[in-house]
């Protein structure tokens, strides 16, 4: 493990975008934080249409620990971009503007670039606002599906993404690699895909935890992902030259086809799974009413074992999440199945579109 007596010198990046009613929490958790000896936050912004700038500069704008500035809107990559050139520090903290900080969070991604091995570090991103149905099923979402991903991708040294919410980076990494490209629009995911290419590690640290507002309504819900679905595919399309070539290790060989596999081609089919159940289940009714004399519940039985099966091997997968997370409800559980039910409706439609598009 690392060690915490490695201080670096540390600037937390804050691109914001109409943030007005957050922004000031998002940085009072920040200044609350145990920081390394060099320590400096960059706001940065990007044009919004509100007062996001006014309401940052009443608050912190005394504050030397604070450097507070506001640019054309230029889009999300060149947010953070911008705040990058605004500093010479070793290693740059990124998250969102609606995301809040543990106290350790900084000094546990920092101690990583002891290692100079190391490019760049994800965080632990969990759901904050846990206030509705949609809102505890993506709470769920990050702890049996992204996070514990993260935790198998860092044995294999494959990560895929280092998300915008909580992760850290080597500058001088990130400006070899050229910044956050606007070409995809899952540029995180793309910038940690270029430093893995450079021959630097990427690594988990499941103690950086950050409390991210997820969205509360469907149409934010399918916005967001949207963004995120065809943002990988776009990633996936441009490093697909690290597909299943020998010196890209695990990262060409599972990596990147985990992520074709299971976050593009298995959110179109799997709603499929569900309806050829409910066909079964209805089939078996119709001919249990219409022929009771000639109806075999054998292909029946042997449907709803492969279910059974299959949620079982779900279910013990998502309790092994939850063990190896600290401090997380195991409350969540009981909403699993439903949300393996509904939500993947949602990821269908979420494919589709970003597919054909």
């Amino acid at each position: 493990m690392p060690g915490d007596d490695y201080s670096p010198s540390v600037t937390v990046v804050v691109p914001a975008f109409n943030e007005e009613k957050v922004i000031v929490q998002t940085i009072a958790s920040l200044l609350a934080c145990d920081p390394p000896r060099d320590f400096q936050i960059v706001v940065v912004d990007d044009g919004s249409s509100d007062a996001t700038y006014r309401v940052a500069c009443d608050a912190f704008g005394s504050d030397p620990r604070v450097r507070i500035f506001t640019k054309e809107n230029g889009g999300k990559p060149a947010a953070p971009n911008f705040g990058l050139a605004q500093t010479q520090a070793e290693v740059i903290v990124a998250l969102d503007a609606d995301t809040i900080f543990a106290r350790d969070t900084v000094r546990k991604l920092a101690r990583h670039f002891e290692d100079p091995r190391v490019g760049a570090v994800a965080g632990n991103a969990k759901v904050g606002n846990r206030i509705n149905l949609l809102t505890r099923w993506q709470a769920l979402e990050y702890i049996t599906s992204q996070n514990l991903d993260r935790r198998a991708f860092d044995v294999l040294n494959c990560i895929t993404v280092v998300p915008g919410a909580v992760g850290a980076w080597r500058r001088e990494l990130v400006e070899r690699a050229g910044g956050f490209d606007h070409q995809t629009l899952a540029e995180d995911a793309d910038l940690t895909l270029a430093i893995r290419k450079l021959g630097y590690n990427v690594v988990y640290e499941d103690e950086a935890v950050a409390l991210t507002e997820a969205p509360d309504s469907v149409r934010g819900f399918i916005g967001q992902r949207y963004r995120w679905m065809y943002g990988t595919m776009q990633v996936a399309r441009k490093h697909r030259d690290v597909l299943f070539r020998p010196q890209s290790g695990a990262l060409g060989f599972v990596a990147l086809p985990n992520v074709i596999v299971f976050q593009i081609l298995f959110p179109l089919v799997s709603p499929i799974m569900d309806l050829l159940l409910i066909g079964s289940l209805a089939s078996a009714a119709v001919n249990h009413w219409q022929h009771p004399e000639e109806f075999s519940a054998g292909n029946l039985w042997r449907v709803l074992f492969y279910y059974a099966l299959f949620v079982t091997v779900d279910y013990l997968a998502a309790i092994l999440a939850f063990a190896l997370e600290r401090k997380e409800s195991w409350w969540l559980l009981i909403w699993l199945f439903w949300q393996r039910f509904f939500y993947r409706q949602l990821m269908y439609y979420v494919a589709i579109k970003s597919t054909v598009t």
